[in-house]
């Protein structure tokens, strides 16, 4: 997909159509897992200098079978990291497949709440639920939105982040 059909430049122009001074800087990189993410994000924030960080990881690691533990400190990690660089940040739920168990399930979607809760940062929630239930929207792997489904995926998060960005102007 071209970046310029997937969801942050999708909700930069949103924002932009809304005339909100905002820059989205999409610093994802495909497959990459929280501490691959805890590695970057010195270099990015200090390359970028953001008001907000929306963290968006774990999906990699949770399919990986990593260690729920470690997910959670990586993100604790890149919240603290990203809050003492001057950054608010929002937190994304994330969920995988219900096939890895019920206990490492439990595990892993509860670590999201507990990280919003312990450092006072919004969660939005899994934007997927809304996307799979729509087979056109999703990749043979069932497991990544195609281009049509950035359009939506876009205006959800920009719904969710839009109250918190509007009230720290």
């Amino acid at each position: 997909m071209k970046p310029q059909q997937a969801w942050p430049h999708l909700l930069s122009q949103q924002l932009d159509e809304q005339n909100l001074n905002t820059r989205i800087i999409n610093a994802s990189v495909s497959g990459d897992t929280t501490g691959n993410g805890l590695a970057r994000i010195t270099t990015l924030l200090e390359l970028h200098k953001p008001n907000w960080v929306i963290i968006e990881l774990g999906a990699n690691d949770g399919l990986r079978g990593f260690p729920p533990a470690r997910i959670q400190n990586n993100l604790a990690s890149l919240i603290t990291k990203s809050q003492d660089g001057g950054a608010e940040v929002i937190l994304m739920q994330i969920r995988i497949p219900p096939n890895y168990g019920k206990r490492y399930n439990q595990l892993f979607n509860n670590l999201y709440p507990t990280l919003a809760e312990q450092f006072e940062v919004p969660l939005i929630p899994f934007f997927l639920e809304h996307v799979i239930t729509k087979p056109e929207w999703m990749m043979s792997d069932g497991l990544h939105p195609k281009a049509e489904a950035q359009p939506w995926i876009a205006n959800y998060i920009g719904e969710q982040i839009l109250p918190f960005i509007k009230t720290a102007s």
